[in-house]
């Protein structure tokens, strides 16, 4: 571009009012300039700060006023102090001032960044950070631990004791945990919450719902962060924050390309775009596939089209995969050509891999996934390319999809992305967000404290529920569950239906001791009859959950290798144990804690399975292990280090927090003089110590 001219166009729009317009122009100006390595004019700052894109200043070059602006705008983030642009102040700003903020602004805004921003100005003793996945805690729990693990418990997993400060980082099923050891929160932070309504994550809502409904009543001050989000619509849970849109606040350009006008609905044109975008590898991608189904076709069509890439710490990977988990797995040949797949149901410590190769710049060329790329990490790529327009069996809704292009481009180092569209995009729609009480929380509702904020029905339903459950249950120790939020499931109609099955047919429960036997055969029928009784939402054969379960029972005392090849046996895949797996620890372990508090209170009080339930809900790994391959550090590393008996991962006495410790006590050098450890096992374990080491 002409630089000049440029600007003078850029300097109309912002007369005329157009700031969107200008704002796209002057960012690809300066992507114009950055890819002629050209130094910046200084009309160019000055446009710069017209749009209010502060950060992309060059200050050393700049005039006095352009310098005092830059310091003006620039804070202490935690471990440095860092420009923000005129949009991220305004909310610190409200934040600052004690306000309850909920914002919606694009994927590339830096929301988060805020969030950093104000705990290093303020100190506040305790702050509560929720986010939708796993996958996304750690990497939160990552860049908080390295600003300020110096002076804060940064706490991600259950039963870490608490400190004198507390960052503590969640997804919503865990906070329940901690409600009744915080007296007080003074900032609540709900990551994506546009997941509490059902009609963006009808399976996650309850769930985030319950746990707003919780925090809040503890929480001083309330910050709510989500994308693509136009209006909010009147709600219990919002109507005393500021809502603040900023969806037309880009700080990269999109710049969108309609091949699926030319592919026209063929599935072989379409494979050959790709194939001409991603081959060259000239530029990083993420691949939006939309299903598991899609995912394995874009893998065999780079395993049929692109050779093998010639890079140590890929070829490293890819033998480190077929090494641990099978030798005729899919992702190790595509790790070999340079791509990665990202899925929710993968083990974390294998995304967490991956997206660190990705951003390597000898690693990964592209990441093929599912939409757990919007949830579980904060990466993004020059090129986006939507392979498929659903996500699973339903079509692709336009608030989706924003948030998916929002992966193109990266502040100060793409101020272009790259759009191809493979398939037609959904219709362009403004989304207003509005949360509502769904339904399966109302067994977790009490009528006196809740009954403002239910219509007459709902209300109905929760006198109607709690008269019944006392009934059964007894006043007392209902007022116990409830008190100390003992139950997991929230579903009223579940809840009294397994409740009135064991009152009135307690002989349908014999066998519910067996869960406490060392023998997994004995477990068989008690864990069909949970799973059939509960019935919905299980997403796998309850046969293949039955013998997962059992399987894993080994998963500390055999090799993961051998563990999934005598599951191959049985029919069952390497990625439905990976899904199975991570149901069996979520799902099927609070199921059956909950059937637990039942059957003690209304068949048998002698008989308690907390003891397997513990060890279905860290898939029976010793738990320190477990949270540690939250951290990055797989299992079959951790057992190499146990059998070194240079730390004992094993001791049931040992948490997370004085694991770390451990980790930080011994060093990385110490632990590589280890004789089993692979290449690439230390290689992960330099990553892993990177994210449990603060900064000086």
């Amino acid at each position: 571009m002409e630089v000049f001219s440029t600007c003078q166009d850029i300097n109309a729009h912002i007369q005329r009012g157009n700031e969107v317009e200008a704002r796209n122009l002057l960012i690809r100006l300066l992507a114009s300039i950055g890819e002629d390595e050209r130094d910046f004019p200084e009309l160019v700052n000055h446009m710069i700060r017209a749009t209010g894109l502060f950060p992309y200043m060059e200050i050393e070059r700049g005039s006095w006023d352009q310098r005092f602006l830059a310091e003006a705008f620039s804070v202490d983030v935690g471990d440095r102090k860092a420009t923000l642009h005129r949009e991220q102040s305004y909310v610190l700003k409200k934040l600052l001032e004690g306000t309850n903020v909920a914002v919606s602004a694009p994927t590339s805004f830096g929301k988060s960044f805020i969030i950093d921003a104000f705990i290093a100005a303020k100190r506040p003793q305790t702050v509560v950070i929720i986010v939708p996945t796993i996958a996304l805690m750690d990497e939160t729990r990552r860049r908080i631990f390295r600003k300020f693990g110096r002076d804060y418990a940064v706490i991600t997993a259950p039963d870490t004791p608490l400190g004198d400060r507390n960052i503590l980082i969640f997804p919503q099923e865990r906070a329940f945990g901690y409600l009744g050891k915080l007296d007080r929160i003074d900032l609540l932070v709900v990551d994506e919450f546009y997941k509490a309504s059902a009609k963006h994550d009808k399976a996650r809502s309850p769930a985030l719902v319950k746990a707003i409904m919780k925090l809040s009543a503890k929480a001083d001050q309330r910050y709510y962060l989500a994308p693509n989000v136009k209006t909010l619509g009147r709600s219990v849970f919002t109507d005393d924050m500021e809502f603040v849109e900023l969806l037309n606040f880009n700080t990269v350009y999109l710049n969108k390309h309609d091949l699926y006008r030319e592919i026209d609905g063929d599935e072989v044109k379409k494979g050959e775009k790709l194939i001409e975008i991603i081959g060259p590898r000239n530029a990083k991608s993420l691949i939006y596939a939309g299903t598991y189904v899609d995912i394995r076709k874009v893998c065999d069509l780079v395993k049929a089209r692109m050779t093998p890439v010639d890079r140590p710490l890929t070829r490293h990977f890819a033998d480190w995969l077929r090494t641990n988990y099978r030798m005729d797995w899919q992702l190790p040949d595509v790790i070999d050509r340079g791509l990665g797949v990202h899925n929710g149901s993968m083990h974390r410590c294998l995304t967490q891999i991956q997206v660190k190769l990705f951003e390597h710049e000898r690693g990964l060329d592209h990441i093929v996934s599912t939409s757990s790329i919007i949830e579980g990490v904060n990466t993004s790529a020059q090129n986006v390319v939507i392979w498929r327009n659903r996500v699973g069996n339903t079509k692709l809704k336009d608030f989706t999809y924003k948030n998916i292009i929002g992966r193109g481009g990266r502040m100060f180092k793409h101020f272009v992305g790259d759009i191809y569209l493979l398939e037609p995009p959904p219709e362009d729609e403004e989304t207003q967000l509005a949360i509502e009480f769904p339904e399966q929380i109302l067994g977790d509702l009490d009528a006196d404290r809740d009954g403002s904020r239910l219509t007459s029905e709902q209300l109905e339903r929760v006198i109607e529920f709690k008269n019944s459950m006392i009934d059964i249950l007894g006043r007392d120790e209902w007022a116990r569950l409830q008190r100390e939020n003992v139950l997991q499931d929230s579903d009223s109609t579940f809840l009294l239906s397994l409740a009135a099955d064991m009152k009135f047919n307690p002989e349908n429960w014999n066998g519910f001791a067996y869960l406490n036997s060392n023998d997994p055969d004995r477990w068989e029928h008690i864990l069909y009859k949970l799973i059939n009784f509960k019935g919905s939402g299980w997403e796998a054969q309850y046969g293949k959950i039955v013998a997962v379960t059992k399987a894993i029972h080994r998963n500390w005392s055999t090799p993961l290798s051998q563990l999934l090849a005598s599951l191959n046996g049985q029919g069952i895949t390497i990625d439905e144990f990976f899904q199975i797996e991570r149901t069996v620890t979520f799902k099927l372990s609070a199921l059956v804690s909950d059937a637990n508090e039942l059957y003690k209170i209304i068949v048998d009080p002698k008989v308690d399975v907390s003891r397997f339930i513990a060890r279905l809900a860290r898939a029976f790994l010793p738990g320190t292990v477990y949270h540690l391959e939250e951290y990055g550090l797989p299992r079959m590393i951790s057992k190499k280090l146990q059998d070194s008996g240079v730390i004992d991962l094993a001791d049931s006495s040992v948490n997370i927090r004085d694991a770390i410790a451990r980790f930080n006590e011994i060093g990385l050098e110490s632990l590589f003089t280890i004789q089993s450890l692979s290449r690439f096992d230390k290689y992960i374990l330099k990553h892993f110590a990177e994210g449990i080491t603060p900064n000086q």
